[in-house]
């Protein structure tokens, strides 16, 4: 939604300059977006999990459940796309995405895992020239 509103609607600044300012922040300014991005969300979740099992009994709140996912999913497709385009450059980049989407669907491997393995990878691989 930032980048919607700064660089296509506002036309602050570039695409490239956009991505390049969310890595400008360093380690603790990533450290602390990451926490804020993700903690009220997991918090939530911690808070609701045992509830949703209860919520889904009924017919009508488990179909709005289900409506939920579907329009989170919808949501989640075209970020994903736009994140693809945005950082699958060249060969390095394409092939550490397409093996961690196999190994994703494939072996069930734990997302984290992945984005420790394709940091490592990149990083081998900016090191190897």
């Amino acid at each position: 939604m930032m980048e919607d509103e700064v660089v296509r609607r506002r036309r602050w600044m570039t695409r490239d300059e956009f991505l390049d300012l969310l890595g400008a922040g360093g380690y603790q300014g990533a450290m602390v977006a990451t926490l804020g991005i993700f903690l009220p969300a997991f918090c939530f979740v911690a808070l609701s999990g045992p509830l949703v099992p209860r919520i889904r009994r009924s017919p009508t709140a488990g179909a709005f459940l289900d409506g939920v996912n579907v329009a989170a999913l919808s949501l989640m497709v075209p970020v994903t796309f736009q994140l693809g385009r945005a950082s699958l450059v060249d060969f390095k980049t394409l092939l550490i995405g397409l093996i961690s989407g196999f190994i994703l669907f494939r072996f069930r491997v734990n997302s984290a895992w992945l984005v420790l393995g394709g940091a490592i990878s990149g990083w081998i691989f900016s090191r190897a020239g």
